[in-house]
């Protein structure tokens, strides 16, 4: 691969960096201006971009065992370099070792880093040597080498042992390290024979469609890069959408006719679905803080042909005196630390900490406080979280219950046939990747007491 693709994922990862910018977007926006590349060339810049973001504490951990600089007193160029040059040695068997050594001595050069030529060039000369990745201990250090071996920090990997055995913890951060492909959903007025008639197009052009295992309307989409190529994505035929957003929104009951206020929406995936749910007779108000969110959630409205949305900026935390008791379904999809999405959105583990996910709390509380107020008498509030951690979920269901009137109902009816449905009875669900092949995703079905 030429050395400009390099170049590229150099300058995003330094861009990564700063922490302005999510991974996942900037992949988005690099492969969009660099969109006359090959697909073979865009796989590789994906790839290699991602692969060095999920991988930095592992790729950290080896350079160190080489360098005669830790890699947290590196120059950022030199960091990233190295970085991104030993995931090649290490996980993409398909590029010489010479040829990732190589053209990281030239990178370094062409960014005006001579006197560290040198530097590079040992270092990852070294690496290549290892042959296999050094791991710290299973026995001695069992928390390290989870951390290492599944590039997690520690807070993390101490946090889902609190929550489950050595071996399921071990078998979730595996989970999140998989690549999973895009999960579609198509349009519920679209009919069977179109839908088939429309895989096979896709399929035609070299992707790959299977069925979701548990959510009827889900698709896995694969060798796509670029879905919004693909025949019947602008005509609204299908939209991107993980399967626990959509058991999410199937949980809340939404009946046509339905008014329904999604307060937390972008990019409005949940909107999408509540909208067909509701159907001509019913609304759906779709509400976020800023109006490069809610532009993003009018382009799939209007791309999916749905009349019955609406739109409007507004901060969930602010309560809305013309909206009290105007919902019969209010969705609420709170900001929320993210650990269940870990393997789509790769730096969030590294932004996180204790201190910010026990500030989130506060956040998640003053939104759920107005979502309450929405809701009619005997109305659903469908609360939800992408994230594996019981503050945030089991812990606010409680609180909702408490604080607001509100009782838990089973979503047993909702939910197929599935392993991890012990709590369904009571109105909620933690889905786990390892074993619902989703995001890690929580949801629960709260009615608001009539007296």
């Amino acid at each position: 691969m030429a050395d400009n693709t390099r170049e590229i994922v150099l300058d995003m990862l330094l861009e990564e960096e700063k922490g302005e910018t999510y991974s996942h977007r900037l992949v988005f926006d690099v492969l969009t201006k660099y969109d006359y590349l090959t697909a073979q060339e865009k796989a590789f810049i994906k790839r290699l971009f991602e692969g060095t973001i999920e991988r930095r504490i592992e790729l950290d951990y080896e350079i160190n065992q080489v360098a005669s600089v830790p890699v947290k007193k590196m120059k950022p160029l030199i960091r990233s370099l190295l970085r991104m040059s030993a995931y090649q040695i290490f996980f993409m068997d398909g590029v010489p070792n010479a040829a990732a050594v190589n053209e990281a001595v030239k990178l370094a050069q062409k960014r005006k880093f001579v006197s560290l030529k040198g530097f590079v060039n040992g270092v990852l000369r070294k690496l290549s040597t290892m042959g296999e990745p050094v791991l710290p201990s299973r026995e001695k250090e069992p928390k390290a080498f989870l951390s290492v071996a599944f590039s997690m920090p520690e807070w993390i990997v101490e946090h889902f042992l609190n929550l489950y055995s050595y071996e399921e913890t071990e078998a979730l951060l595996a989970a999140l390290l998989e690549v999973r492909p895009v999960t579609i959903r198509f349009a519920g007025q679209l009919a069977e024979e179109e839908r088939d008639a429309l895989i096979q197009r896709i399929c035609g052009l070299g992707g790959r469609i299977l069925p979701h295992p548990y959510v009827k309307q889900a698709y896995y989409l694969e060798n796509c890069d670029n879905i919004a190529r693909l025949p019947g994505f602008s005509e609204g035929k299908f939209t991107v959408q993980d399967a626990s957003s959509m058991l999410a929104v199937a949980a809340a009951g939404i009946r046509q006719g339905d008014t329904v206020l999604d307060i937390c929406a972008a990019p409005g995936g949940k909107t999408l679905l509540a909208a067909e749910y509701a159907g001509a007779g019913g609304s759906v108000k779709a509400r976020d803080m800023t109006e490069k969110k809610i532009a993003r959630i009018a382009e799939n409205v209007e791309r999916m042909k749905l009349e019955n949305v609406s739109m409007e900026v507004w901060d969930a935390t602010v309560f809305d005196e013309k909206a009290a008791e105007s919902a019969d379904v209010v969705l609420a999809d709170v900001p929320c630390s993210g650990l269940g999405v870990m393997g789509k959105k790769r730096d969030i583990k590294y932004r996180q900490d204790k201190e910010a996910v026990a500030e989130l709390n506060a956040l998640q509380k003053a939104i759920v406080r107005q979502a309450a107020s929405y809701v009619k008498k005997g109305g659903i509030l469908l609360y939800s979280t992408c994230t594996i951690n019981p503050a945030e979920n089991e812990e606010m269901v409680d609180f909702i219950c408490k604080e607001a009137g509100f009782l838990p109902e089973s979503i047993e009816a909702y939910l197929p046939d599935m392993q991890g449905k012990e709590t369904a009875r009571r109105g909620y669900i933690q889905l786990l990747p390892q074993i619902h092949d989703t995001d890690g995703f929580f949801f629960a079905r709260l009615r608001k007491k009539t007296t």
